[in-house]
Parts: C-alpha cells; sequence; structure tokens
C-alpha cells in the first residue's frame, strides 16, 4: 500500500471525469488553490448537507480564487443527477476505480471512501489534510476557507 501523501507533499496528480461532460486534472488549476474533497455517495444525507454547505459559502472560496472539487466513486451519470438536483456550483467528479481514493489515502479497510478534504496550494503542494476515521461528520466551509487562506499567504 503505498503512503499516504502528507501536508508538504506534491499532491498525487489525476485526470477523471466529472459533471459538465468534462476531463479534469489537477494539473488544469496550476496556479490556483485547490479545495479537494472525498465524499462516500451520492445522494446519501451526510453527502448532500457537505455539499451543500460548500455551495452555501460558496463565495468565500470564489473570494479567494479557490477552486472545489468533489469526489466520489459513483459514475458521471449519478454526479449529474445529484448535482442537477442540489445547484452545486462546484464539479463532481467519478473515481469510480478508486484510483484518486487510493492515491491519496483515503480508502477505509473495506475499500470504502472515507469523507476527507484536502487544501493543495497553486504549486501542487499539500496545505491542509483531513482524513475522517468514521465519515461521520465534515470539514466546513469555515475551516477549508482559513486552509485556504494559510495555503495563500
Amino acid at each position: 500500500m503505498p503512503a499516504k501523501p502528507k501536508v508538504g507533499d506534491r499532491a498525487p496528480e489525476f485526470s477523471v471525469p466529472g459533471t459538465g461532460g468534462k476531463q479534469y486534472s489537477l494539473a488544469d488549476y496550476k496556479g490556483q488553490p485547490v479545495v479537494l474533497v472525498f465524499y462516500p455517495g451520492d445522494n446519501t444525507p451526510v453527502c448532500t448537507r457537505q455539499l451543500q454547505s460548500y455551495t452555501e459559502g460558496w463565495e468565500q472560496f470564489e473570494g479567494l480564487k479557490a477552486v472545489v472539487l468533489a469526489l466520489s466513486p459513483q459514475d458521471v451519470d449519478s454526479h449529474e443527477g445529484f448535482s442537477c438536483k442540489h445547484g452545486f456550483p462546484f464539479p463532481l467528479l467519478a473515481d469510480v476505480g478508486k484510483e484518486v481514493g487510493a492515491a491519496y489515502g483515503i480508502l477505509g479497510p473495506l475499500g470504502f471512501y472515507r469523507r476527507s478534504a484536502f487544501v493543495i496550494d497553486g504549486d501542487g503542494i499539500i496545505r491542509y489534510a483531513h482524513r475522517s476515521a468514521t465519515s461521520l461528520t465534515y470539514r466546513g466551509t469555515s475551516e477549508l476557507v482559513d486552509a485556504v487562506k494559510a495555503a495563500s499567504s
């Protein structure tokens, strides 16, 4: 099993499909802070509330020119329906094979996604990392915004 990347490490690169019919790569956002959010599943109560909270705080991310990318192992069709239903202003990325989850060390013992969040600076370095042990709670907008601010200073 590869080592889990930690604060100060280069963020693992990825390229996966997502909402809007696009392919998303971390390299596409060079020079911008990226908030990378891993969530277990579309249309589940905690995941829905988590992504809604980031939507409610969207202007704070925009004000910092931060990109929010949300990943889960469901396919693009599932993501499109979930995003359309809730009006998320950020893309949902499909990590169907869980390769990105594995690269970031967020898979639990049975291979399930653990709710996790990373802030990556414009140079591709991880500046904040949180991996949930239980996936029952999530990192709030203010905590992630503060991490983006710290990464940008």
